[in-house]
């Protein structure tokens, strides 16, 4: 283990559950973003359905990705979580009230309205948050002495909400597009509609933030405006007008799979952008990766049940997802 770049190798693994998380639980609440735009009755059913075997196993990420940067790097942990604390409790009580209300807008059919806009309310509010706090990372955050020495609200700018509106737009578009995917007739026919806008409200989103970016700080323009590292950036935007195109065009021909499959592209080309911007720091703009790593022999112990746990979370969410492979309809997946 002493050979190996410990700290590198778990900022790979929270990265990697980190971005599992966004888009697997994206896409269902993108389809919570999108709930009360449905008809009440046989549409709202069929989308619910169209996520029920997934959506509290997708949270598994979460779950790695937070408690991996606690145990892996305790010092980005302590900083993080101060700065955006009003954002993390309300990315929590968003996650809560759609979960109580995806269980008991079934078992509760007299309040259903009531559950259907609880539902809503809390996508909007966790995916809304989760963006904030993206921006507010991304912005900078104060440390003194490593320790957060910033105020309450210093994670509220214009750019942050910028972020926060770009990500709920993103994750509408998973939603719409894995609805394309998994039904069909009227409500099929809805979410490809919703897709196209949503298409492009997410490119110019991801434009706005893209053009912002650089003038938050000299390193980021340094990063992908000077070389070497302008030989990494360069193919970003372009593999980004690719998958576009070919999202809108998809849409257009019918396609059911391929739109779904682009805005997931769209998410990972979003993501290497995020790499390419912040590395080698984990706080920007002064916490390295290796500054905030726990020791060595911790994250080497911590390694070897990772090595187990990831392929073992992979496998399962891989079954679910391969077993309701098929169309959702009124009583669930045929």
């Amino acid at each position: 283990m002493a050979a190996l770049d410990l700290p590198l190798i778990w900022a790979g693994i929270i990265g990697f559950a980190i971005f599992a998380y966004v888009v697997m639980d994206g896409f269902d609440l993108g389809i919570g973003i999108l709930f009360h735009t449905l008809p009440p009755g046989k549409e709202r059913d069929h989308a619910m359905n169209s996520i029920a075997p997934v959506w509290d196993g997708n949270e598994t990420w979460l779950v790695l990705g937070g408690g991996g940067l606690l145990a892996a790097f305790p010092l980005a942990y302590a900083i993080i979580l101060p700065a955006t604390y009003p954002l993390i409790i309300a990315m929590l009580l968003g996650l809560v009230f759609r979960g109580v209300a995806f269980e008991f807008r079934w078992r509760d059919p007299a309040h259903q309205p009531m559950w259907d806009k609880a539902f809503t309310a809390g996508s909007l509010i966790a995916a809304l948050s989760q963006g904030i706090i993206l921006g507010a990372v991304l912005q900078g955050i104060h440390v003194e002495n490593d320790a957060y020495a910033g105020g309450w609200l210093d994670w509220l700018s214009p750019f942050s909400l910028l972020t926060g509106a770009a990500l709920v737009c993103a994750y509408a578009l998973l939603g719409s597009t894995w609805l394309v995917w998994k039904t069909e007739g009227a409500g099929q026919d809805r979410a490809r509609r919703n897709a196209i806008l949503l298409g492009v409200l997410t490119l110019a989103g991801m434009g706005a933030v893209s053009l912002a970016t650089p003038f938050l700080s000299i390193d980021y323009w340094y990063r992908w405006f000077e070389m070497p590292g302008l030989i990494l950036t360069a193919p970003v935007p372009l593999l980004v007008a690719a998958c576009a195109l070919v999202l809108f065009t998809s849409l257009k021909n019918g396609s059911e799979r391929l739109p779904f499959l682009m805005a997931l592209a769209l998410f990972v080309l979003c993501f290497a952008g995020l790499g390419i911007s912040i590395y080698p720091n984990i706080v920007p703009p002064n916490i390295t990766i290796w500054q905030a790593a726990a020791p060595d022999s911790s994250l080497a112990f911590m390694l070897v049940g990772a090595v187990v746990i990831v392929p073992l979370i992979l496998a399962y969410s891989a079954w679910a997802y391969w077993v309701f492979r098929g169309k959702v309809g009124a009583h669930g997946y045929h």
